[in-house]
């Protein structure tokens, strides 16, 4: 059996189908707004989740980025969850990009509601910063992919509403959301000013995501993903790939979800090991390792000798990932190996801790 990467739903190589689109896809120069491909990929986008407008972009961090500039000026602050990606693994972009403090708010599961929120908006007073965005994280990665309930959401909205705060969706999962909830796409973005979405991860594009938003708001989106050097001139040959997944790659998610829980049940029965967050709703699957057993690097290292990546993000931490390129047979025998291992029937090689992020 070849190599099983369950790193991150990142690690997926383009399928043949999808490199020959690729390869046959019309481009123009996108700085100055004439590829087409990539005008059919933002339409397309757009359509799907009900905003006016979108805009192609190298990677989500980018589009967060770019949206919080936007929402912000110098000197304001956010809410967020104190486990977001915005806040915990963008290398510290609002501070650095924008000017502007997080305000990191602790929640179960990365997942926020209106009452977490009451009493955090900043005085109108000159000495605090002025409180003007709050962003929400639909699945949580570091919530174990939890799809946030609608209904939390819509209490968000009208709190945010009624405090005058734009609302700003980092979807870079939205995909496994609507597939887990049966949800529409328009419905799990309704609520939100501007959202962002990845076509690199479940998806399997190899590069791209996407802020979406009204024309106004994308129109000057436009100048601030150039001045962040996001600026792209023949990009068609990757919208073509974002592009195709969207077709092609939405409904299969489902068998990722599927391969989550095969995972899940194998760590649930090993005695050594358990689920954070209880059984996964998604394709993300974090776990600990019983510190008697041993440490999650010597849990990597033990499973690399079977051809098996996982992630270490903590002294005892795991999570693993499933994609594109990882079939129910895959599965299967990342579950066995889990099993034994984590009952100690598979002896852990021994090394030192070691905390991957990503």
């Amino acid at each position: 059996m070849g190599r099983i990467d369950l790193r991150s739903d990142t690690v997926t190589r383009p399928t043949p189908e999808m490199r020959a689109a690729m390869a046959q896809a019309p481009v123009g120069d996108d700085v100055f707004d004439e590829d087409p491909t990539v005008h059919e990929l933002q339409e397309k986008v757009a359509e799907m989740l009900g905003f006016q407008a979108a805009m192609f972009v190298p990677s989500g961090t980018m589009a967060n980025q770019i949206a919080i500039r936007c929402h912000t000026s110098p000197g304001d602050e956010l809410l967020c969850d104190e486990t977001c990606h915005i806040y915990v693994w963008e290398a510290g972009g609002p501070a650095t990009l924008s000017g502007i403090t997080c305000r990191p708010i602790a929640a179960p599961n990365g997942l926020l509601r209106d009452v977490h929120l009451e009493g955090k908006i900043r005085p109108n007073n000159e000495h605090y910063a002025r409180t003007r965005l709050v962003t929400l994280e639909n699945t949580h990665n570091r919530g174990g992919g939890k799809v946030y309930p609608l209904e939390w959401i819509d209490g968000i909205y009208q709190w945010a509403d009624q405090h005058g705060l734009a609302m700003h969706l980092d979807g870079a999962r939205i995909w496994n959301a609507h597939i887990a909830s049966s949800l529409s796409l328009k419905e799990l973005c309704r609520n939100f000013d501007t959202a962002s979405v990845c076509f690199s991860k479940g998806l399997g594009a190899p590069v791209g995501s996407a802020l979406l938003g009204s024309k106004s708001f994308i129109a000057e989106a436009r100048r601030t993903r150039k001045l962040f050097g996001g600026g792209m001139r023949q990009v068609g040959i990757l919208a073509a790939g974002a592009l195709h997944a969207l077709h092609h790659h939405i409904e299969r998610l489902q068998d990722d979800h599927a391969n989550a829980k095969t995972l899940a049940h194998a760590i649930e029965n090993a005695s050594g090991l358990k689920l954070e967050q209880g059984p996964p709703e998604t394709n993300l699957v974090w776990f600990e390792i019983d510190p008697t057993l041993g440490n999650a690097a010597q849990l990597v290292s033990t499973l690399q000798h079977f051809n098996i990546e996982l992630m270490a993000v903590g002294p005892h931490t795991l999570r693993a990932v499933t994609h594109l390129d990882v079939s129910s047979t895959d599965a299967s025998f990342v579950a066995e190996k889990l099993a034994l291992a984590g009952s100690g029937k598979i002896p852990l090689t021994p090394v030192a801790s070691h905390i991957e992020v990503g």
